[in-house]
This record gives structure tokens, sequence and C-alpha cells, in this order.
């Protein structure tokens, strides 16, 4: 909500205040003839308190009218078109008239109605109408837009869930075979580290479908947890070179950035023992992740077409309305990552 619509709706909630404006406004003919009452008293048979007095009298008596008029309009008309409200107030507006006539008659104070006092009240009941007339429309406008950023923000949630749940199979189908292995190797220790830390990971990548943003330390975590798990596949081929200033790691980032980088690398290059891999991760620049790699392609062709990369840059313009950068540099393979 922008500050406009918090200055209509402070004005809305204070009715007094409006109802005060609009009596100024109508009751200003008064001011005026009541400075020629004090101005030339000679031609005047009663006393200026008489004037000052009666003067306050209706002020206070178009003010508490406007006040209910206002009330009536603002919550008590919903939904009624400008014709509608503006007959009911003026309905309102001759019932009021009439009482002011009948209350004057009974001080003494005027003699009959003149046309000022009649126009008076036909002014409150047009203004009053066409205020009510005007908050409602700011209402329904502003409920339709809240409704457009709901409606938004849902179609976001719906498609980071899509993006999010992307992940989740691919990963899971690659782990199995590490699970295989070690079973086949009889190393029940092993097994053992594998699962746990496997476990780790599930439980992460379960918990992200209602996160979206995490912190970079939440990341290093989990790509700690990761790696423990790749090594049961390529032993100590394949390295993790970790750099990130303990003060950077509480900047944000989607979750699950960092695993499609790491099988992006897995996917692409030849790692054995003639190719090891190393991993770098610092930061290029405040508030910006570097994740790092040497190129080393496969021979044959990869099976994916850079679904990964895709699905992060969508969660990044999905999330922080930033893009990663990726940069292919002949002898690297570089992307960049935009911490919150």
């Amino acid at each position: 909500m922008n500050s406009v619509d918090k200055n209509i709706l402070s004005i809305k909630d204070k009715p007094w205040l409006l109802s005060l404006i609009c009596t100024i406004f109508v009751i200003y003919p008064n001011a005026s003839w009541l400075w020629c009452e004090l101005t030339f008293p000679m031609f005047h048979d009663r006393s200026l308190y008489f004037y000052i007095v009666l003067f306050v009298a209706r002020f206070v008596f178009y003010w508490l009218f406007v006040w209910l008029l206002l009330r009536i309009n603002l919550k008590f008309q919903k939904k009624l078109s400008l014709s509608n409200r503006m007959l009911k107030s003026l309905v309102i507006s001759a019932i009021g008239l009439l009482l002011y006539i009948a209350l004057s008659f009974l001080t003494e104070t005027m003699d009959m109605p003149n046309t000022l006092v009649v126009m008076q009240f036909l002014t409150s009941g047009l203004i009053c109408a066409m205020l009510g007339y005007i908050f409602e429309l700011f209402e329904y406008q502003r409920s339709k837009e809240q409704e457009i950023e709901q409606l938004k923000i849902e179609n976001l949630e719906s498609r980071l869930k899509a993006l999010t749940n992307q992940i989740n199979p691919h990963f899971f189908f690659n782990s199995l075979n590490g699970v295989s292995a070690l079973v086949r190797k009889g190393d029940d220790e092993k097994t053992l580290s594998y699962v746990n830390n496997l476990s780790d990971i599930f439980r992460y990548i379960l918990q992200s479908e209602k996160r979206g943003l995490v912190t970079l330390q939440e990341e290093l975590d989990f790509l700690d947890a990761f790696s423990q798990v790749m090594e049961v596949r390529y032993g100590d081929k394949l390295k993790f070179n970790i750099e990130v200033p303990e003060d950077q790691r509480v900047l944000k980032l989607p979750v699950l950035s960092l695993l499609p980088l790491i099988e992006n690398v897995v996917e692409h290059n030849t790692i054995d023992s003639e190719h090891p891999m190393t991993v770098h991760i610092g930061m290029s620049a405040p508030k910006e992740l570097m994740v790092r790699n040497a190129l080393c392609p496969k021979l044959a062709p990869s099976r994916t077409n850079g679904t990964g990369l895709n699905n992060l840059q969508s969660r990044f313009q999905l999330l922080m309305e930033q893009s990663i950068q990726v940069d292919d540099e002949g002898k690297w393979f570089v992307v960049k990552l935009p911490l919150n």
C-alpha cells in the first residue's frame, strides 16, 4: 500500500475531520454574515453575544448533521449507485432541514426558512453522497488490486513449486546408484554414512518446497552433505574449494541454488583419476557468489539440454527479480549468483 492509499484511508477513518471540513465549507456564508453582524450592530436590535451564540449553535448543528450523514454514507450505504445514494442523502437532508426549522422556531432565532438554509442542507447531502461514493470506489479498486496481487503471488508460488519439483526426481535417481554400489561392496559403515547424508539431503530438498530464500550458510551446509555423498562415486577426484567470508554467509539466495550447478559440473565434464575436478566457490563481488570449474568436456554428448541452469535462472527471476550470469571462458565455466 503506497502513501497515497494510506492517506486516503486515514482520512476515511476520521469522519469527524471530514465533517468539520464540509461544515466549514457549507457554513462559510454564515461566517461572512457574522462579520457584518459584529461590524454594524446598530442595525440590529439584539446583542452581539446573541449573534455569536447563534453562529456557534448553527456550526455545531451543521457539524453533527454532516457527521451523521457521512457516517451513514460511509458505513450503511454500501454498493449503492450514485443516483440512489444522492436520493437517500437528500431525503436525510430534508429531515435535517425540518429539524433545523423546528429548533429555530422553538428558540425564536428565525421567522421562516430562507434559501440559504435550504441550499446548505442540499449541498451537505450532495457532498456527503459524493464522498461516500468516492470512498466506495476507492475501496473497490483497492480490493481488486489486492486480489490481483494475491493471484500473482499464488501464480509465482505455483511456478516456483513446479520448478523445485523438477529437481527432486533428477537427483533422486542419481542417488540410488550410489546406494546400489555401496550395497554391492558390502561396506556397512560407508553405506550407513551415505544413507545418513542422503537423508539430510532429501530432508533439505523436501523442505525447499515451503522455502523461498535461504542463507548462503544453509546452502553450504547442504553442499557439505552433498559432497560426502559424491565421494562414493568420485572419491577424491571431485573436490570443493570454498572461500566465502563468514560475514557474507548470512546473505540469501533461492533454495537449492548450488545443487543444479554441481550436477551441471558432473554431467558435462569428465571426472576421473586423469582428470580430477575442483569446484571453486567464492565471492566475485559484494553480494555476488561465484561458482567456477575447469572445463573438461565429455566425449559423449550430454543427455541434458540446459534444463538445470534454465530452472535456476527462472527461480532467481521469480524470487529475487535478478538474473544469474553464465560465462563460458573456454577453459573455465563460471556462474555468478546475485545475493540478497
